[in-house]
């Protein structure tokens, strides 16, 4: 039989984690949707190893940040394509989960760790996080850094 501060603390307890539920656990808003959309698709550019794809949810002269042993490695969406598009008999994806979305009108951010895998076995983990705007309707990556680390736990 539970007592009245056994109840209230429990629910205290149950409202509290309730607040505190990852992101993942909730779908997302179509407009949340909508500023994954582009992420989704560079992915699915890079699996390809489609440079056209790759650069498609780009803004033209966007760049990235790859931070790898405390040293940042700069360079721009169209590099970057050409550098991934190239063919290769390794298979490679990259998957994010639990994304933290911010959206202010035609800017959005996704924060997001990562996992990079080559075929099937994680090389590298991190965290991404994405600037996108919206043109003409579309959201586009404005820009992406990263941090790559290999202390990575399998999940």
């Amino acid at each position: 039989m539970k007592t009245p501060r056994l109840r209230f603390v429990l629910s205290i307890s149950a409202a509290i984690a309730a607040t505190f539920l990852p992101a993942s656990l909730h779908a997302a808003t179509p407009e949340e949707q909508a500023v994954l959309a582009p992420v989704t698709a560079m992915f699915d550019g890079m699996a390809k190893r489609d440079a056209a794809a790759i650069k498609e949810p780009t803004l033209p002269g966007g760049t990235m940040v790859l931070m790898r042993d405390g040293k940042p490695t700069q360079m721009t969406f169209e590099d970057f394509a050409t550098r991934v598009g190239k063919p290769g008999t390794t298979k490679i994806e990259e998957r994010i989960h639990d994304p933290l979305i911010r959206i202010d009108n035609d800017l959005a951010v996704v924060w997001a760790p990562f996992e990079f895998l080559v075929d099937g076995k994680v090389d590298h983990c991190g965290t991404d996080l994405f600037n996108l705007v919206r043109k003409d309707g579309k959201w586009l990556i404005a820009s992406v850094a990263d941090t790559g680390r290999k202390d990575c736990s399998v999940k």
